[in-house]
């Protein structure tokens, strides 16, 4: 099975505090891969590596075969690894439709008109409106980001992702800040979005375990800057001590 995106042997030094040490991953082929750990495990500074915000101390990250290490998010992105956006946070009063439109331009490359032509040119608007479809948001086209609820704008910020069109996409906390009844809505819609745009492979960076286990195929725990478990999800939570370590209690079923 091809192997998509991969991290070898990395380790990752802030001056003398170890982040990661010696942390292998690898996303296959059609794998949601989930990233795990308790706080401080390394999981931040292994997905910086992962989208190319940073590069290792030492070992290689590598991108459809390809060192990726430090590139960066823009880069990265045009390459065909996208890592959700969260521009609502950056442009709060552009309604759904700027917002996607905004990354459609991106992928596009038509960086120089990115404002002056968005609301002449209706390959953009056309293109924005099928993304905004295919993540529910098709009546909100219009309503400013900042007046979405909190499950709307999470489906805004990969909705923005999606929009370049990516080979693997990075999901860091998706459904944080969201009720749990929400979650699960918003987690179908998204692996059916991936689906549909033909995205290859999913990395899920996830503290929730019921989402892990509900959704996952393969789950990698992080604990101290090393790799604890890599495990489907059967195994992972049938080690009861692995699960005490990543969540600090025994998971009840």
């Amino acid at each position: 099975m091809t192997v998509l995106l991969e991290a070898r042997h990395v380790s990752k030094f802030y001056g003398s505090f170890r982040a990661l040490d010696d942390v292998s991953v690898a996303l296959k082929e059609n794998e949601l891969l989930a990233i795990v750990g308790p706080n401080g495990a390394g999981k931040t500074t292994l997905v910086n590596l992962l989208t190319g915000l940073a590069a290792p101390t030492s070992g290689e990250v590598l991108f459809m075969g390809e060192s990726i290490a430090g590139v960066g998010p823009v880069a990265l992105a045009e390459r065909g690894l996208a890592r959700a956006f969260q521009l609502i946070h950056i442009f709060p009063k552009l309604t759904v439709a700027e917002t996607i439109a905004i990354a459609v331009v991106s992928q596009q490359k038509k960086h120089r008109r990115m404002f002056s032509r968005l609301a002449a040119d209706r390959a953009v608007a056309a293109r924005a409106r099928g993304i905004a479809e295919i993540f529910g948001l098709e009546r909100r086209l219009d309503v400013p980001a900042q007046a979405l609820s909190q499950g709307e704008k999470k489906l805004l910020d990969v909705a923005s992702a999606f929009a370049l069109e990516p080979q693997v996409i990075l999901l860091d906390e998706p459904t944080s800040g969201v009720s749990t009844a929400e979650k699960h809505g918003i987690m179908t819609t998204l692996i059916a979005a991936a689906r549909h745009a033909g995205v290859k492979g999913i990395v899920l960076v996830e503290h929730d375990m019921d989402l892990v286990a509900a959704y996952s195929e393969r789950i990698i725990a992080l604990a101290e800057g090393k790799v604890l478990a890599d495990l489907p999800p059967d195994a992972f939570f049938a080690d009861a001590a692995v699960v005490e370590t990543v969540v600090g209690r025994r998971r009840t079923h």
